[in-house]
């Protein structure tokens, strides 16, 4: 299906920027896969199973289907029968990291293509592993999350 594009990330947790970007995607395309790494590597905040949930329950839209992955990306593309790779930039230092992961990725599976989005301006300081930091020391961060994704790190953080 040409139509169709994988947003892959860890997600943890997902946030206004994540959801402006698939929102974005939503307008290009036919069906946008969120698919939320397991990533062991990166020590996650949620477990995948948590990520998976808060952001179903934040994307109610027909046109996006959410689903974990802890295989290489360019083997659950090929799983998904997607061509497209989306990835967010939101700063000129991302652009370094997504330059190289595109080259690799283009290296491993010629055939799929990579594909960039900004998100809105007001959203492009958000991180998630900032978003973290702040409700880890009782910050408010019900900016750049969602209510929903704000409690579930309120009730973390206390864990």
């Amino acid at each position: 299906m040409k139509n169709k594009v994988v947003y892959p990330g860890t997600f943890d947790p997902i946030t206004f920027g994540h959801i402006d970007l698939i929102g974005r995607a939503t307008r290009i395309f036919d069906k946008v896969i969120v698919a939320i790494a397991a990533n062991a590597n990166k020590k996650p905040f949620f477990s995948i199973e948590e990520r998976i949930d808060l952001a179903k329950q934040v994307l109610s839209n027909d046109k996006v289907e959410v689903v974990g992955f802890k295989s290489l990306l360019m083997d659950f593309m090929r799983e998904q029968n997607a061509m497209i790779l989306l990835r967010g930039l939101r700063v000129v230092s991302d652009f370094d990291y997504e330059f190289q992961m595109a080259g690799m990725n283009r290296m491993i599976d010629p055939s799929i293509e990579s594909l960039f989005l900004m998100p809105a301006e007001n959203y492009t300081y958000i991180s998630s592993s900032m978003v973290r930091e702040i409700a880890s020391l009782n910050g408010d961060v019900s900016q750049f999350v969602p209510e929903l994704v704000a409690k579930a790190l309120i009730k973390k953080c206390k864990e």
